[in-house]
Parts: structure tokens; sequence; C-alpha cells
């Protein structure tokens, strides 16, 4: 197709401002599925991304699309995700896209991941189109919105489209929008230039390339080059999406369609890498993307230790599908072979997590997730912490920096003061406040590690679902920072420890304790659960002994024979004591690391 009739576009929004309602409704108008294979949030190809009605992964597809003058134009639309943690997937659908769709729910306005993803697509130079959407809905206050867009972001909002991704209602003049407003792509030479914008494997496929053609021609058959690390292949088969599959012979300047090209590793294939014909030696690199750099760790074990190997073959096929993750391997006392995984927050944890118990029907015990630390130890090295027991001697560290992020919260006014106590409870700062129509935009400093477990669901309950949140990483200060042991029978069971601020630690250790004491069985001995913080014991709790009654079958006689039988009991306790195996049910380890600052 001719280039000048070609739209690129990413529709960006907050979570559940209705992208993929939109994305399939514009599917629908040109053509794209019919009332056979009609169904809701057609992109979405996982169960969990229907179930949650979240989108996970961006995904693409073709369109095309008569405008009201009959001329016929080819649309490719990027879908992205909402939610922060995945916010990597819309930095590399917008490098692959002229133009953006910024989708704004004319009930609620602008959140804060409408903020970051507009200013995102500002930062790559894209035209912007507000649209909003739920118009039909009695709720909505599309001039509000118009002028919070205005005032927020910047954004001129006269001709703002009113649609309703639901029924349907405006899209059809949203589309003639794009068309308008949107510039086509545009290209400067004929040697072949692509930009690799994402990977997957494919159990049919093997190995499938997503691509942007930047320049030339991409044809079957053709010989191409990676150029990060200069691996050669022949492409075997080349297609769009429809979103069905369709296969063709090429793909042109402005295209955005997938290659397959006997790849036998999605590790081979960087995402933001360009790919070139096989000996031209003209091509320069694209800049790429920033790589998504895990945040939050947690070790993942097999309840039964005998599945091991299949969590192993589980995450192999787990990472070929998703780049982001990470695993290495890791050995506790208390629970064996698993592994230390890398994430990108909470719900990509929890997403991860409920795909291993469905695709591959394992039952795991999850650690307590934990972020990655740096110490500088006397020597002035610098060793990357991300697991509490890899922290070394006391009096060999200097100094222990944590990560902190720049966080941005839109909160209601009446729900500010609340807010900020939260943030000042898990140590914020605050830098900025602006208040517009009764909508107050907080930006405040906070460390990671106090906002990975439980802060999000904090602060939705404190402002009534209200608050959105959204924070990037952006550097490393030192913390007074501890290790908290616990143990369990006078042994550490290092699956419990956890680093922790040390105005804190007291107070969590107790809790734990508590937690612990209710949680682990009676035995027939005497169970000390302790907390400390480098050999000092700040928090005990004692679970009581079983007492067995050896006296019941005395009918009479002398108190001596008693006696014996109690002395007797008392001398086998003692042993049972000496050499006793505590065993700790799984439902302990999940339970205990709940343990929140203000439980």
């Amino acid at each position: 197709m001719e280039i000048s009739k070609i739209r690129n576009f990413s529709i960006i929004a907050h979570i559940d401002h209705g992208k993929s309602t939109l994305a399939d409704r514009m599917i629908e108008i040109c053509g794209g599925m019919d009332d056979r294979t009609k169904k809701d949030q057609v992109l979405d190809s996982m169960d969990i991304e229907r179930e949650r009605g979240i989108t996970i992964k961006a995904q693409t597809v073709r369109l095309n699309y008569k405008n009201k003058n009959g001329e016929e134009y080819q649309l490719n639309i990027l879908d992205t995700p909402g939610h922060v943690d995945f916010s990597y997937e819309v930095s590399r659908s917008l490098s692959a896209c002229e133009g953006s769709v910024l989708v704004v729910d004319s009930t609620q306005g602008v959140e804060a991941q409408t903020l970051a993803n507009a200013y995102q697509a500002i930062d790559v130079n894209h035209e912007i189109l507000p649209v909003l959407n739920k118009a039909d809905l009695p709720a909505s206050e599309p001039e509000r919105v118009k002028e919070d867009i205005e005032q927020t972001i910047g954004i001129d909002t006269s001709e703002a489209q009113l649609v309703s991704a639901k029924t349907g209602l405006g899209v059809d003049s949203l589309l003639d929008q794009i068309i308008e407003k949107l510039p086509a792509p545009h290209t400067n030479e004929n040697h072949l230039k692509a930009l690799l914008v994402d990977s997957w494997y494919d159990n049919y496929l093997g190995v499938t390339v997503l691509v942007r053609i930047l320049d030339g021609v991409m044809k079957k058959g053709m010989k191409v080059k990676f150029l990060s690390n200069n691996q050669q292949y022949n492409i075997d088969r080349i297609g769009y999406f429809t979103p069905d599959i369709n296969y063709c012979d090429e793909l042109g300047p402005g295209e955005i369609g997938f290659i397959n090209a006997s790849i036998k590793s999605v590790a081979d294939c960087k995402v933001g890498d360009t790919i070139a014909e096989l000996n031209d030696q003209k091509v320069k690199p694209l800049p790429g993307f920033k790589p998504s750099l895990p945040v939050v760790f947690c070790g993942i074990y097999p309840v039964d230790t005998s599945d091991y190997e299949r969590l192993k073959e589980s995450f192999e096929k787990l990472a070929l599908n998703d780049s982001s993750f990470t695993y290495e391997n890791e050995t506790s006392a208390a629970l064996g072979y698993g592994f230390r995984c890398g994430f990108l927050g909470l719900l990509h944890l929890e997403v991860t997590t409920e795909r291993l118990r469905r695709e591959f029907d394992l039952d795991l015990i999850t650690t307590a997730p934990g972020v990655v630390y740096k110490v500088i130890d006397r020597n002035k090295n610098e060793i990357v912490i991300r697991n509490p027991s890899e922290l070394p001697d006391p009096a060999e560290i200097d100094q222990i920096l944590e990560p902190w992020v720049k966080s941005t919260i839109i909160v209601p006014q009446d729900y500010l003061g609340t807010v900020i106590t939260l943030c000042i409870e898990k140590r914020g700062k605050q830098k900025n406040l602006n208040i517009q129509n009764n909508r107050a935009v907080l930006e405040m400093e906070l460390p990671l590690n106090e906002i990975v477990i439980d802060f999000y669901d904090k602060l939705k309950s404190y402002s009534k679902g209200y608050a959105s949140f959204d924070y990037q990483v952006y550097d490393y200060f030192q913390g007074d920072l501890v290790k908290l042991n616990i143990l369990v029978n006078s042994e550490t069971v290092d699956a419990f420890s956890n680093i922790v601020h040390k105005t804190r630690a007291e107070t969590i250790g107790r809790k734990i304790c508590n937690k612990l004491k209710d949680l682990i069985p009676r035995q027939n001995f005497q169970i000390p659960i302790q907390a400390a913080i480098y050999g000092k014991i700040i928090a005990r709790e004692t679970i009581k002994a079983f007492r067995k009654d050896v006296t019941a079958k005395l009918y009479g006689g002398d108190v001596s024979r008693k006696k014996k039988l109690l002395e007797k009991q008392k001398k086998g306790k003692k042993r049972m004591k000496q050499f006793g195996n505590v065993e700790i049910p799984q439902t302990a380890f999940f339970e205990a690391l709940k343990i929140g600052d203000s439980d």
C-alpha cells in the first residue's frame, strides 16, 4: 500500500478507561471480525487477561478502512496495557508508531497512568488525539474532563471526540479523525531497516518476531541480520494480524507485521534491535528501547520437592513469552530447591504465579517480595543484594543503599490528608502538590521496599477507590536498614528473613512471631520462636508443648509411682527437644509474610 495511506497508532490510557473495548469496536467496524468470531477483548489472548479485564501484552492488528470519501487506508493499531507494571510494553509500542489515541474516561477524568502514558507519547514526539470514552453514561462530564486534560497535560481538546467504546457511538468519526489528524509514516531510503518490536514463542511456528518496517522492503526468502548480535537468518514466513494470521510475500515501509526465520530462542531477539539486509553495511543501528529491569524479587519453590524439574521446565517456557521475567537457582534450608525470580511489580508477580499454576499445574510457595539493594563494603566495593541471605557480615558493611521511586498520586481533595499520612508512614517525602477542580496531583518520593507489598491496596482503601498511582524507580539512597532473622527452635529459617528499616524492625519482628505462634502446630516439646537482628533477640513467642497424661493408667498406690512416671516423661521431652525437628506448614510461609507495618 502507498505509504501516505498508512496510519500507525497506539491506544494509551489509564487502567479500565476502555482501550481494549475501543480496539474491539474499531476491528468490528473495519470488518476484522464477524458475528461468529465476535468476542470481547479480542486482542487479549491470555485467559487471565480476559478474566481480569486487563491487558498484559501489547497486541497489534492491521485493519483496512474506507473513509467517507471512499478512499482505502491501512490502520495498524497497537493496544497497550494500562497498569504501571507493564509500562515497558507501552514504551516499545509507542516507538513503533507515529501517533497516539489518548483515551480518557469521561466519568473519571485524568488519572495517574493517563499522565504517565501521555508524557511517554510526548517524549517520542507523537501527535496525540484525545478521546473521551463512556460518553453514553449519565455520569459523563465531557466539559469538565476536557478542561482537566488541558490543565493537567496541556493538549488542545477543542476537537476531542466523544465516543462509547461499548456501544460504538462516535467510533466511525474517530477513525476519520485518525486519518485526518495523525501523520503518515515517512521513509528516507531504499535500504531495509526494521525495528524489532516484540518476540514470542509459538509451539508450532517457533519464535515469531513482530517488526515495524522503517525503510525499504522485507521479502519472503530474504537473508537478514540482527545488528545487536550479528545473527543471520533466512525469512521463512512473513505476514500480519487482522487479528487472524495472514501471510504475504513482503512488508513495505511504514507497515507492521511478523516474520518467522527458524530462530531457536527468544533470547536471540533483543527487543528494540535493528534488522537489516545481510550484506548491507550502510545501515546504522536504531537507538532501541530502555531494557525492562526487574524491580521486585521473590523466591518461588515447589510445594512438592519432586516437582523441581517440572518447575524449571515451566520457567524456561514462560521466559520464551515474557522477556522481562528473570530467574536463577536458589536453595533454602526450610524450603529446599527453588528459584529467585525478578518481576516488574506485584501484578507481574501475581500474573506469572497464576500462569504457572494454570498452564503447568504446579503448587507453589512464594516468599516475601523484596527489592534489589546495593551494599558498599569497607573496601568501597559495590555488591548487589537480591536476597536477604546474600547480605554480608555487618562488620564488612559500610552502607546499605535502597531504591527510591518518584510517584504521582491523583486523589480527590477530600482524601488528600489521609493519603499524605499514609505516604509519611511509608517514609515518603512530598515534592509537589497541585490542586485543580477539587483533584489533587501529589508528587512524592518513596522507598520502593515500602510500596511493593501493600501500599497500593491501602491507598485504594484510604481513598475509597478514587486514588490512582504511578511510579518509576529513579535512584539509590543510603538507608538505615537491618536484616531481620526469624529463628524457630533456635534455627534460622531463611525463608522468613527480611531487610527492614531499623525503626520498624522490632514491630515487624513481634508481629511475625505472634503470627507464627498461631500458624505452627503444637509438638510434643516446647518451641521458641524468636526475631533477631545481628544475633540480638528483639522478640519472642513460645509454642507450648502437648502434655500426655502418663499417669492415666495408675489406679491407686503410692504417690512416688506417679512422680517417677512424670520424671521419666520430663527426661524424654528434654531429649526430644534436643533432637526435635519442627515441621512448618506451607501455609505459614505465605501467611506470615503478608505482615504489614500497620497490621
